[in-house]
């Protein structure tokens, strides 16, 4: 079973909110999931975004791997993180 981190589409129309995912890469986009490791809010200003690094690192290590999207988010996030300090 291979194993992927992606984004999850919640919110309604026009107003997308995403959660951040473990889930197996045959299953549909918003279907069963194994765990959420954060989540992606594209509408604030700047946008938001929530990671669990203990759940993310677990995941990592067992074999998941992230798709485009969640890399770019992640190094966005990593950018961030000293710069909020």
């Amino acid at each position: 079973m291979a194993v992927k981190i992606r984004l999850t589409r919640l919110g309604r129309k026009k107003k997308p909110f995403y959660r951040i995912v473990v889930a197996n890469s045959e299953a549909p986009r918003d279907g069963k999931f194994l765990e959420i490791v954060g989540t992606y809010d594209p509408l604030k200003n700047p946008v938001e975004v929530n990671i669990k690094q203990d759940k993310l690192q677990f995941w990592i290590d067992r074999g998941a791997t992230p798709t485009e999207t969640v890399k770019s988010l992640l190094c966005k996030c990593a950018a961030e993180a000293p710069a909020a300090e």
